[in-house]
């Protein structure tokens, strides 16, 4: 067998795209490397592994590789057979389909702008598949994804196909690379989004068997249709030693999952749709049919986790662009959610909009309630959309006229796409997802079926229409529970789930056409579709339902590493009760991303509203550092979200690098004071404050000294240099 060999080496700027090839298996496989350190890929150790325990084998049974090519597309089909070394129930890589496709031809497409490279593979049995991988000038990641064509005329099933598959981490050492990989990767929950995990590949067994027999995989994901409960999908893979991190984003929805998959000296890292194994996921290809997948974003950088982020998420800004011109200043709302609690009026409203007038806020969202029945809870009736007159004698046109003659443009709430017990529409059982053959009921709730161009028209109708006639500019799109594991779908319940998914997908895209100037917000009990393709769709989203808790700065800066600040919503729930040091610690947090205010506003006395004024008009002057820059956190690492210890700084360079956004918080058993050495090496100067009375920002040269950081207490800071 022949050594594998560079087949074509892609400039993509920062990152070269390097084909490997073996061209006796027809197997061809994708490194990203920098491309600052090509000349630093170190040649990889070809000769039969000869450890101690390989000699002690019969002589048969030597010559083991060390490594070989893993193929860039990952494919199962039903009644393949599938990976040995005790693969099966770990992972579907690896599986006879995989094997099979052989490398057919490269097609590489430039212009000044933009390279486009075709990879295609083809099997015995007329099955293809087209590998695309995508990057524009400046960008600091790839796009990928795969399209499976059925080129026969004989049905095929499909129980796995890959979106990615990044191989040879790494290519800077020239064996298995011990003690050297970290692998990266980000845990959710309900309020405790974007929690940082670090793990030795060891620790993951992910350390080669000693004969590459034995197959290494950790298989992660999740299942229905809130993409971000349990973990993010996106990963990354530190080579410590060289300095170099690998990343990985997938934009999808639905069920997903990523591998860190190894069987030799080299990791792979793979991902896309939930397989037949995990999500039971399967879906039969007709003659002539295809199936694209999702999109990947992909990066290698020089740095660490935070700058492997940072790259990947520079791809959500082309989307956020293209959000209404009324986003593009990153205007503050109030959202009356922690104020009426599920009871908004025509006249608090009113009152609520009379205090905000002129604190410099552009939105005020009317949130849950306002289809509140004459008899009943409005918790179980969404679904009907019908305004309650009791709340709006004069209907929600009234109330939003009202709004806008304060200056304030009106939003309105929804939870769409599900349903609630005691509507007329939950008994419309033939509009409804169903698994088993029954509706799919999750806490009461049950779903329309997205894939029914019946369940768009009605959605139109309820709330495209509402909010075009009635004058609103500004829908909140909540979304309270999931679907699970899928639908009834002649192929599988995850292809079922999958279909809806991309029925969603079409009606946020029919609400963007026919309202152009509507900003929509993603909301999924906070923060629980935060992936790119969401992301794109909205202008921006719900950071999380951290309403009040002192964890909110935290939750807040792990989200800098995954979502774009400018499109990070975070809650300052204000009430008459708070003092300055408890009104400047909330609302110096939602100085982490977009500020959204709540709560008694109309109870705060002068003092207490100087507060508020001074904190958005602090706000406004950071909103262009919140936009575009470069965040760096300093501080001990936080354990408890419920109970946080220490301190937290974060610093956020504007993207000219010529000012910077200072936001630090103390927890309990904060230091009282802080220095930090800023890592540009700038000197900078401290133009604006947003502090408390004995909480202080000094700048000394390149040396930064925060004063009077005690326990609970918030400041933010604009520097220049």
């Amino acid at each position: 067998m022949t050594t594998p060999s560079v087949h074509a080496d892609i400039n993509c700027g920062a990152i070269t795209a390097r084909y490997l090839i073996n061209e006796d298996s027809g197997a061809i496989g994708l490194q990203l490397i920098p491309t600052a350190k090509l000349d630093q890929v170190v040649e990889r150790r070809t000769d039969l592994l000869m450890e101690p325990e390989i000699r002690a084998l019969p002589e048969h049974w030597h010559g083991i590789k060390p490594w070989a090519v893993d193929p860039l597309v990952q494919v199962c089909c039903k009644g393949d057979g599938l990976s040995g070394g005790f693969a099966q129930g770990l992972t579907m890589r690896g599986a006879g389909t995989t094997g099979a496709l052989k490398f057919v031809k490269q097609e590489v497409d430039k212009d000044k702008d933009s390279i486009r490279v075709n990879t295609l593979l083809e099997n015995e049995t007329g099955l293809r598949a087209r590998h695309v991988l995508n990057w524009h000038q400046g960008d600091s990641f790839v796009r990928v994804h795969t399209v499976l064509i059925n080129s026969s005329e004989d049905d095929r099933t499909i129980d796995m196909v890959s979106s990615f598959n990044l191989s040879g981490v790494t290519p800077f050492a020239p064996d298995a690379a011990c003690d050297r990989l970290v692998a990266h990767r980000f845990r959710s929950a309900w309020s405790v989004e974007g929690r940082l995990i670090s793990e030795p590949i060891e620790q993951l067994e992910l350390e080669r068997s000693w004969s590459g027999h034995g197959v290494r995989c950790e298989r992660f994901g999740q299942i229905g249709s809130m993409p971000v409960r349990g973990w993010f999908p996106a990963c990354a893979v530190e080579d410590t030693q060289a300095g170099v991190t690998w990343g990985a984003h997938l934009a999808w929805s639905g069920s997903w999952q990523l591998e860190l998959y190894r069987r030799d000296d080299c990791l792979s890292v793979s991902g896309g749709l939930a397989d037949h194994e995990f999500g039971h996921w399967r879906k039969t290809l007709t003659g002539g049919e295809r199936l694209t997948t999702p999109t990947a974003i992909l990066t290698v950088v020089v740095g660490d986790v935070d700058d492997c982020c940072h790259a990947l998420v520079q791809s959500q800004n082309a989307a956020a662009n293209e959000a209404p011109a009324s986003e593009q200043d990153l205007p503050i709302l109030f959202n009356e959610w922690c104020t009426t609690w599920g009871d908004p009026s025509h006249d608090n409203l009113c009152t609520i909009a009379d205090t905000i007038k002129d604190l410099g806020l552009r939105y005020l969202v009317i949130d849950a309630g306002w289809y509140r029945p004459e008899q009943g809870d409005w918790g179980s009736a969404h679904g009907d959309w019908n305004p309650s007159p009791a709340l709006f004698p004069d209907g929600l046109a009234a109330t939003a006229a009202a709004i806008r003659e304060r200056g304030l443009i009106p939003g309105l709430w929804f939870e769409m796409e599900t349903i609630g017990p005691t509507s007329e529409a939950y008994g419309k059982i033939d509009r409804q997802l169903q698994r088993d053959g029954v509706p799919v009921t999750a806490g009461g709730r049950r779903f329309w079926d997205l894939r029914q161009d019946e369940c768009h028209d009605y959605l139109a109708e309820k709330v495209i229409a509402r909010l075009r006639d009635d004058g609103f500019g500004y829908i909140k799109v909540d979304y309270n529970e999931t679907i699970g594991l899928g639908a009834d779908d002649p192929d599988s319940v995850g292809e079922g789930l999958r279909q809806h998914v991309l029925g969603v997908h079409r009606f946020f895209r029919r609400m963007r056409s026919e309202l152009p100037d509507l900003v929509i917000e993603n909301c999924s009990s906070g923060g629980h579709r935060l992936e790119p393709l969401m992301l794109g769709l909205t202008a921006m989203s719900s950071f999380s339902d951290a309403h009040e808790g002192r964890d909110i700065p935290i939750v807040a800066a792990n989200l800098h590493r995954l979502m774009l600040p400018r499109q990070s919503q975070i809650w300052a729930v204000l009430h008459g009760a708070d003092d300055q040091q408890r009104l400047h610690y909330s609302l110096a947090a939602t100085m982490l991303g977009r500020m959204c205010l709540s709560g008694d506003i109309w109870t705060l006395d002068a003092k207490q509203m100087d507060t508020v004024r001074s904190a958005t008009a602090f706000y406004q002057q950071a909103a262009p550092i919140i936009a575009h820059g470069r965040s760096h956190r300093f501080g001990p690492a936080v354990t408890s979200y419920r109970a946080p210890k220490g301190h937290q700084v974060m610093l956020r360079e504007s993207a000219d690098g010529s000012q910077a956004l200072l936001v630090a918080h103390g927890f309990a058993k904060a230091p009282g004071q802080v220095s930090l050495e800023l890592p540009s090496g700038k000197r900078w100067t401290v133009r604006e404050t947003f502090a408390d009375l004995g909480s202080e920002v000094y700048a000394s040269g390149t040396k930064l000294t925060l004063g009077g950081l005690h326990d609970w207490t918030g400041m933010a800071a604009i520097l220049e240099c």
